[in-house]
């Protein structure tokens, strides 16, 4: 009886080597030291139990450890890119050369759905808001690691839409990053955080413990390691397939030990871990919704305190609406084409202006300084410059490379585009740095004797 007794104690060589390889402390069911007695509570973690932090060995052969520094890199690019929209006043002005508005206005010219991207101007704003929230919350998920493969596609869907929107004519195509973002989140939605250092296996694990269920863990083996333990290899052969070579294809043991195998409580842990997960996802989103608003507030505050950066040429008036002159004559049509100068009857003092569409007052545009304006033939984003007094330079924004709005450097006196950074010359529009093909399209301008600019 002793003896039978031992030998069930006693496990095999097999199986000793199985549990080494698939071994991983619990939470919340291992106890040692003094206090070994007391339960601890399943959310409590012991010192040894933070041990989850610490690579395994021949860690880069794992997803989640390789990938790492991706999720890293996109996670907080994401929630840069969605504070830094909301901080900037001027993303939702849509005087801003920069702004939603003229963003969409500049893509709705270039990109192959320009059908859709259209109409989305009367939405500028909540989009633009909206555009912030989904990048903070895809950002958050990817660094904290919550529904990763979840977040990993809104992530895709914002960059591939992007790239319909913005970068589609980019020339060479790896020019343009949103291509590169689409496929970098591929990354994370085929293969999703890899269980290290995310709260999707964290979450798991505790509903685990918590139906007295082990913990699911993957770790590198190597296949001569399955060999030994499966108990069906033989010189080669596989006698669980009838002595068929042996290979990691086919091979019964791996597809019998899978990852996550089903135990009678499974559905109680999906529920659990689902339920966990929501929560959480509620947690998050409140950090997130506090966070967008403090840096939208501090946003505002230091740009009233410093003031607006760029003038805007009809501050005021809404685009392409710009208001009449004071003095007209009779039978002077208001259409968008270029309007006759006004007939000067004996003793009249109406003033004359060159051909050509009014856009708003000189005064607007600071020497040495820039002031957007809607180009009254194309519609597109514009910016009017003052080399000097009296000297007025007009430009179409939209950069030819991938359709971005270009921004006017005061200092250096050129034109810069934010997306890919090609630079034109201030005077001219001429390309001083691409990856722009071309330079940008110059506008007629000129100034009346009524004060006001004129682009024809």
């Amino acid at each position: 009886m002793s003896g039978s007794k031992a030998a069930r104690r006693r496990p095999s060589a097999a199986s000793s080597q199985l549990r080494v390889v698939e071994r991983r402390p619990r939470y919340g069911t291992e106890r040692t030291g003094p206090s070994s007695h007391l339960a601890r509570a399943p959310w409590m973690l012991s010192r040894d139990q933070w041990s989850w932090l610490a690579p395994p060995p021949r860690a880069l052969q794992l997803t989640g450890w390789a990938v790492l520094p991706l999720r890293a890199f996109l996670g907080f690019t994401f929630c840069f890119a969605g504070l830094q929209k909301l901080a900037n006043p001027g993303f939702f002005s849509a005087s801003n050369p920069s702004s939603i508005q003229a963003q969409l206005a500049g893509a709705a010219r270039r990109s192959p759905i320009h059908g859709l991207i259209g109409p989305l101007g009367h939405v500028a704003v909540p989009l633009g808001v909206l555009i912030a929230l989904a990048e903070l919350a895809v950002g958050l998920g990817t660094l904290v690691g919550l529904w990763t493969r979840l977040a990993a596609a809104g992530g895709m869907i914002i960059s591939f839409s992007l790239f319909l929107a913005v970068s589609f004519h980019s020339n060479p195509y790896y020019t343009g990053s949103d291509i590169v973002f689409v496929f970098a989140w591929t990354v994370l939605l085929l293969g999703g955080s890899g269980g290290v250092l995310c709260a999707d296996a964290l979450l798991a694990d505790l509903a685990r413990d918590r139906q007295g269920a082990s913990r699911s863990a993957i770790v590198p083996v190597a296949f001569e390691t399955v060999q030994r333990v499966c108990g069906a290899y033989t010189s080669g052969n596989c006698s669980a397939r009838h002595n068929e070579p042996c290979a990691p294809g086919p091979c019964p043991y791996l597809a019998r030990h899978e990852a996550s195998p089903h135990t009678p409580h499974a559905a109680a842990i999906d529920r659990r871990i689902f339920t966990v997960k929501a929560a959480w996802t509620g947690v998050l989103a409140a950090v997130g919704l506090v966070s967008a608003s403090f840096v939208a507030g501090v946003g505002r505050l230091a740009s009233s305190s410093h003031g607006s950066g760029a003038a805007t040429v009809g501050a005021g008036t809404s685009l392409g609406s710009a208001p009449t002159t004071t003095t007209t004559t009779q039978g002077a049509t208001s259409g968008a084409g270029p309007s006759a100068p006004p007939s000067s009857a004996p003793g009249s003092s109406a003033a004359t202006h060159p051909p050509g569409t009014r856009i708003g007052p000189a005064a607007d545009v600071p020497v040495g300084g820039s002031a957007s304006f809607q180009d009254p033939s194309s519609g597109d984003p514009s910016l009017a410059v003052q080399p000097s007094t009296g000297r007025f330079l007009a430009f179409d924004a939209v950069c030819p490379h991938a359709g971005c709005v270009v921004q006017y450097d005061q200092g250096n006196k050129l034109f810069a585009c934010p997306c890919h950074g090609s630079v034109f010359n201030g005077e001219t529009g001429a390309v001083e740095s691409g990856p722009a093909p071309t330079g940008l399209t110059r506008l007629a301008i000129s100034k009346g004797s009524d004060g006001e600019l004129y682009v024809s």
